[in-house]
Parts: structure tokens; sequence; C-alpha cells
């Protein structure tokens, strides 16, 4: 059987990792397996192009080698959202046209959406970027919460390491779970992550109120001093000498958000942050930010996080043990 193959397009300044993503796991076969897929890249321009590590690579083949590709890879864009030269979008329309599947890696999406590849799909990149391709596409729907998404034809991953899961998730889809767990292997790599990516995002700084005559600063300071206790908005309210309704439309108006959702952010964040830094055991840190069980907690994780809490210890742990 003819291997299957798989092109990567390249646009300067190419981020070395999101192409190694696509490169280890469509072009090194596993010792002693015959090679399943061929791969290679391309470029508008072929010769050097330079990374964002500073260094240049040798790319030999221009937007052609993208007509016999049967898998045609975008790994990363940059600067996220900058417009693709019409010969690329061109070239990423005909090649899905005749069948090749489409796949963007990262910041690749932007790419594709340009291409009109992701027009009515729900669609993912880095979270980081989420909003802006929301914004830039409005016909994307675009999911934040995903390590990857894929229609078969079309997919696309979230920031950089996703892209190994989604790669490897092609890999299922063609060869099955054994081969793909032998790449992985290889690797060492666990063959599938659990979670969403939003467990990967950095722990949001606290907002700055907008006015400071009517700034919520002290009742944050006070709050976050207090997750281990049972607060309301009436709790809140109360200390900040305002009524409930005052106080939600300055939460609104100020942070973006309501009381109620801004204490539950901060619980999780609170307990992101001890399951990243000690040992305590579960249950111990759902009482210390005040979501009163290990069950509550989980919950709370899996449907906010897309993971459980001990997933998360295994996975961010700066202890030598994990729960």
């Amino acid at each position: 059987m003819r291997p299957h193959r798989v092109v990567a397009l390249l646009n300067p300044p190419q981020s070395p990792f999101e192409l190694s993503c696509a490169t280890e796991v469509f072009g090194t076969a596993p010792q002693d397996e015959p090679p399943r897929y061929t791969f290679r890249i391309c470029a508008e321009h072929p010769g050097p192009l330079r990374t964002t590590a500073g260094y240049a690579m040798l790319v030999d083949a221009g937007l052609e080698a993208l007509e016999e590709a049967d898998t045609v890879i975008v790994p990363g864009w940059q600067p996220p959202g900058a417009p693709a030269p019409p010969a690329v979008t061109a070239a990423l329309r005909a090649a899905h046209r005749r069948g090749a599947r489409t796949v963007a890696i990262c910041t690749g999406a932007f790419v594709l959406a340009q291409a009109g590849l992701l027009d009515g799909r729900r669609a993912t990149t880095h979270w980081r970027d989420t909003a802006r391709l929301a914004a830039d596409f409005p016909r994307v729907r675009v999911d934040q919460d995903v390590l990857f998404v894929d229609h078969g034809d079309v997919a696309t991953s979230a920031g950089t390491g996703a892209g190994i899961d989604l790669c490897l998730h092609l890999v299922r889809s063609d060869h099955g779970a054994a081969y793909a767990a032998q790449i992985a292997r290889n690797m060492v790599l666990p063959p599938h992550r659990e979670g969403s990516q939003l467990q990967y995002a950095a722990r949001p700084a606290r907002p700055v109120p907008a006015r400071a005559d009517e700034s919520l600063a002290p009742l944050l300071e006070w709050a976050t001093s207090r997750l281990d206790t049972r607060l309301t908005l009436d709790h809140l309210a109360e200390h900040a000498g305002l009524s409930g309704r005052t106080l939600a439309r300055r939460f609104t108006e100020q942070l973006g958000t309501s009381p109620g959702q801004w204490l539950l952010d901060q619980r999780l964040d609170a307990a992101r942050a001890l399951l990243e830094q000690t040992d305590l055991p579960v249950e111990a840190i759902a009482t210390r930010v005040g979501l009163t069980s290990a069950v509550n907690l989980r919950r709370r994780f899996r449907t906010h996080l897309g993971t459980t809490p001990g997933a998360y210890r295994r996975a961010f742990s700066q202890t030598a043990t994990s729960a």
C-alpha cells in the first residue's frame, strides 16, 4: 500500500515546535515498522526560511507539493492573524477540493479560516488567540475548551503541544490505536491526554477596576482572604455597603463578570495553585478554597477545566508526589 503523503506548509517566521509536532508523528516510523507516511515541507517561496528560533531551514519545494498531498498541515502561523498570501489560500482551497485532509496546528487555524475552510464549522486554536479568531472570523464557531477538533476533512488543534494530540489522533483514525500508541511511546508521551486546553491557560491576573472612586479592590482583597468561608452576594454587598443590585452592576462594569462567577473563578484559581504547590489531599483543598467537598471540586474542575484535580496535579505539580 502506498504511504500516505503528508506535506507541511511553512511560512516565515516558522515556529520549529509546531513543525516538530507533525514531523515527529508523521516523519518518523516506529522501529521495525514499514513507513506508513511520507513527510515533506513546502513554502510559497522555496529556499532558506527563517524561524522564530533565529535560525533558517532550507525548504526545497514550492506550493506545487500540495497538489499530491493526502494531508496538508499548516503548523502555526506567525504572527497570528497575519494575512496569508493569496497563492497560499488558493493552494489550500484547491487541495481541499480534490480531497486532501487539511489540518491546522495552533495558529495555523487563522490561515484555514482565511481560506474559508472553517466557515460554519467548529474550530480551535491556542487559548490566547481564540477571542481574536472568533472576532476576525465570525462564521467560525470557535471552541476554546478542547485540545483539537476533527471534522474528517478539516482539523484544528489548540496551542503548540496540542498539535501532537491532534496528529496522534489522526494516526489512530488512519491506522488504529495500537500503531498510534507505538509512535507515542517512541516520543515518551501518553497516546491520549484528557481535559481541555483551559487547564493550561495561565491563571489570570486580578482585573484592575475601571474607576478609583468606585473601586472594588478593597472588597476583592477582603473576599480572596476569606475563600474558605461561605460567601454570598449578600455577604459581599453588606461588606461593601451596597445593595446587591448595585454591587452586581459594578462587577459587570469593572470586571466583566458576576459576583458569583468571580468567586468561583477565585476558588478554582486557588485550588489550582494548591494542587501545583502542595501535597494536600483534594478534600482538604476543597475545604480550604470554599468548595466544601472533593466531590464538588471534582465536578467544578470537570465542568470548567475539562479534567480532574488528580489529573491536573499529575500534569502540573511542582512537588515530588501526586494525588
